[in-house]
């Protein structure tokens, strides 16, 4: 396979830089070998491994947003392959580091809410108390429209009420389009409605 001698070559580069000290540039590398895995491969584990990896580089080095950015990624695919608690520490953590930030602590909200989706595949009851956590932690997160919609997610649940539940999931996709990750959770939650993902398996 061609993508192999690259793979080495960037990882004997990796190395090198480690051992000089320069820890910046050997997470550049670590996220270049991420994305063949990523998106050539398709080995997701490998990949999630090179961002844990840069981001740990990155951390080290203070460069905080870089690092965030990583291990957004190792959320996202963690939750992915039903690794939930790996993701919501992720999704706290960066969610807690971005919402006293002027400048990024729009993005908090995105972050509880993925971490409170995560919570609500595993457990109602954990990601009610997520959402009361979050919202004692960022009052700001209460008014948001993801607040609102978990509220009313959590509501339809509670009532096994599918209809419901597809009905806020379509009026939140009416404003702020789902993309596919978020698609995927949600359908996971409404799968646990309708019993051994019986119905139609969409949200429409």
């Amino acid at each position: 396979m061609t993508l192999q001698p690259a793979l080495w070559t960037l990882g004997m580069l990796t190395k090198r830089q480690t051992r000089k000290g320069r820890f910046t540039i050997a997470a550049k590398h670590h996220i270049t070998i991420a994305e063949i895995y990523e998106t050539e491969l398709v080995d997701i584990e490998k990949a999630i491994a090179h961002y844990e990896q840069s981001a740990d580089y990155y951390k080290g080095e203070e460069s905080n947003s870089s690092a965030n950015k990583c291990l957004l990624k190792v959320a996202a695919y963690a939750a992915q392959l039903e690794q939930y608690q790996k993701a919501i520490e992720i999704y706290e953590q960066v969610g807690a580091n971005t919402m006293d930030n002027p400048l990024l602590k729009y993005s908090a909200k995105d972050y509880f809410f993925k971490a409170a989706l995560c919570h609500f595949i595993v457990d109602e009851l954990n990601a009610k108390l997520a959402l009361e956590k979050y919202e004692e932690m960022f009052p700001a997160f209460t008014d948001s429209r993801e607040c609102k919609l978990l509220k009313k997610l959590l509501e339809a649940h509670e009532e096994q009420n599918s209809e419901a539940y597809t009905e806020a999931v379509k009026e939140f996709d009416s404003i702020s389009r789902l993309d596919q990750w978020l698609t995927t959770m949600l359908l996971r939650i409404k799968k646990s409605i309708q019993g051994d993902g019986e119905g139609d398996g969409d949200l429409k």
